[in-house]
């Protein structure tokens, strides 16, 4: 079944990894353990220089995570997932020794941000949208606390990830979570010359550069996913966590009781 969700191939020294698990690239345990084992087998591809993360869904990045994860489960089944999705995707792109672009041709929500924003350039499509909505069904955004203050500052990530709102390219583009916006038509084309671009340089150099590069922006990044794994975990296993699921679920406003 893993084949079929997560592509894998290699053209003119780039590796492309494509999502394909209709109808939004909903994350179960089976694609994101198919992504890392994509991350890590790219890492030792030597026909690769590059890696390409994309969506083979018309206008669908990833919608996040499969609910099925998280409704009813116990602490440690959420937790093997997010061992997978935080951790686990962090350590393949790591220690990926290649530089990895990720082309979001439309919504990107909540597991489908950590996806893209793992990657070292995130190009999109005009009609990419962004946002993380796990306060409106009672779970939290938690590796997102550990990243996003990094990039747009403390009050404008406050405000994105306790809102739940929605952004549009452009507003990720001027925040700074998106590298580059492009015409939907042109994404795949600017993704390829930018990977082109990088495949040109010296192996060798890219491959210390981009070592060098992670060591120096990490700090204690790695750390503070792990923590997010087990603040994930404790808010999820919540009553309000599984009625916010189940509202959502059964397409009904969640009746908070706290």
């Amino acid at each position: 079944m893993t084949q079929h969700i997560v592509r894998y191939e290699v053209i003119d020294k780039v590796a492309h990894i494509t999502l394909d698990r209709p109808p939004v690239n909903a994350l179960s345990l089976d694609l994101i353990r198919a992504v890392v084992a994509a991350f890590k087998r790219a890492a030792d591809d030597d026909a690769a220089r590059v890696v390409i993360l994309s969506s083979a869904i018309a206008r669908r990045f990833s919608a996040g995570l499969d609910l099925d994860i998280l409704l009813g489960k116990p602490g440690e089944e959420i937790r093997k997932f997010l061992q997978e999705l935080y951790i686990n995707l962090y350590d393949a792109q790591y220690n990926l020794g290649k530089p990895s672009i990720a082309a979001v041709n439309g919504a990107a929500r909540g597991g489908g941000m950590t996806m893209a924003v793992s990657c070292d350039v995130v190009l999109a499509a005009e009609s990419a949208t962004f946002g993380y909505p796990e306060i409106d069904v009672g779970v939290l955004p938690a590796i997102h606390f550990a990243h996003l203050p990094r990039i747009i500052g403390r009050h404008r990530a406050f405000e994105l990830l306790f809102t739940g709102r929605v952004i549009d390219a452009r507003e990720a583009c001027d925040l700074g979570i998106v590298t580059r916006v492009v015409p939907d038509a042109e994404l795949d084309a600017a993704a390829a010359t930018m990977a082109t671009t990088f495949a040109a340089k010296s192996e060798t150099v890219v491959r210390m550069g981009r070592a060098a590069f992670m060591r120096q922006i990490d700090l204690d990044y790695r750390r503070s996913i792990a923590n997010a794994v087990e603040d994930f975990v404790n808010v999820a296993v919540t009553d309000a966590a599984q009625e916010g699921l189940r509202a959502f679920v059964e397409k009904r406003a969640p009746k908070w009781n706290d």
